[in-house]
């Protein structure tokens, strides 16, 4: 077995004790390899945490029974029939975009939208709503305590980052954000962040080195009170943990449900340095490091992604942040050396 496999099945093989790892698997392009294909590379990876951004059939029954468990998007789109519907509407919705393709005990989140507050507000209103209407149905259904729901949210919904601890959610999104911690306080159910230090470099390079947005640390931490940093990773997870706590939720969970580092399309987009972001995300993963205000608290994390993907719009970087190739090989070799 080649180096690059053996350091691939360390990334993403379950842990006795590190929080879960996995992948996202999008499908925006025009040249991908078949679903099944993708199933098998995954499997022969042994990458057992799979983020699907929506329900397409074909996609989902090729994960019968390929023991990967599953967070499943449910697509903005779809938000206003679930929110205006019933129980009953969200069950019919569940068995037929869902459970119609996998087994219940294969599905361990339900995304509701993904990014609705910043990126398409239309849908805002119609989030926890559909969130409680979907869990009515779970409930009924039986699988309400090994589904969880959430939805997962821009980095961007908190702001005064700097340093953490001044961190708020954006007070013109306050009413749509607590009453989702508040689901997610009540249902012991994790707040899902889409966290990219890339986008944070590119627009602060100036004031930012490399090192602190790739997670290498060794630098000049940033002091926050008694708190320190070396990365931004660290620093815009603890943002999250501030903002909830000044809401009064400070014990929520939170799950990475994207995050990575681009390949080419951008500055300071490369292979060597998606090497270094992934594979130190990875290690903090693994190891259950947690950040300086919550240490060693493990969190769970999905890197982007898969594949490229040649149709997403948007700036260029946004097609290149790949892991495997096309072909099925690695894009590059992840090590923790």
């Amino acid at each position: 077995m080649d180096n690059i496999m053996i350091l691939l099945l360390f990334l993403f093989l379950p842990s006795t004790s590190g929080a879960p790892i996995g992948i996202c698997y999008g499908r925006v392009a025009n040249n991908l390899p078949p679903p099944s294909s993708a199933v098998e590379l995954l499997k022969s990876n042994q990458i057992l945490n799979v983020r699907l951004f929506n329900t397409e059939p074909a996609t989902l029954r090729s994960f019968y029974g390929a023991g990967i468990n599953l967070m499943i998007g449910v697509p903005n789109e779809d938000l206003p029939a679930l929110s205006s519907g019933t129980a009953a509407t969200a069950i019919q919705w569940l068995q037929s975009n869902v459970f119609a393709h996998v087994p219940p005990n294969q599905v361990r989140y339900i995304a509701v939208g993904n990014e609705v507050f910043l990126r398409d507000p239309y849908f805002t209103p119609h989030v926890v709503p559909s969130i409680i209407n979907l869990y009515s149905a779970l409930r009924t259904l039986g699988h309400s305590e090994t589904i969880k729901l959430s939805s997962p949210q821009a980095a961007s919904v908190i702001v005064n980052t700097y340093p953490p601890s001044s961190a708020t959610f954006d007070p013109s999104l306050r009413s749509a954000i607590v009453p989702l911690l508040q689901f997610l306080h009540d249902t012991g159910s994790p707040f899902m962040a889409n966290v990219y230090p890339y986008i944070s470099y590119v627009s602060e390079a100036s004031h930012m080195s490399p090192d602190y947005a790739l997670f290498r640390g060794g630098g000049e931490p940033v002091r926050d009170g008694p708190l320190a940093y070396d990365n931004l990773f660290d620093a815009s997870m603890d943002a999250f943990a501030w903002a909830m706590e000044k809401e009064g939720f400070g014990g929520l969970a939170v799950v990475v449900a994207e995050t990575g580092w681009p390949t080419a399309g951008g500055e300071a987009a490369s292979t060597a340095n998606a090497l270094a972001f992934n594979g130190n995300v990875a290690r903090w993963a693994a190891s259950d490091a947690g950040t300086p205000k919550r240490p060693g608290v493990g969190v769970e994390v999905y890197l982007f992604g898969l594949f490229d993907e040649n149709e997403k719009v948007g700036e260029e970087y946004e097609k290149h942040f790949g892991i495997f190739g096309l072909n099925g090989a690695k894009a590059y070799n992840l090590s923790f050396n």
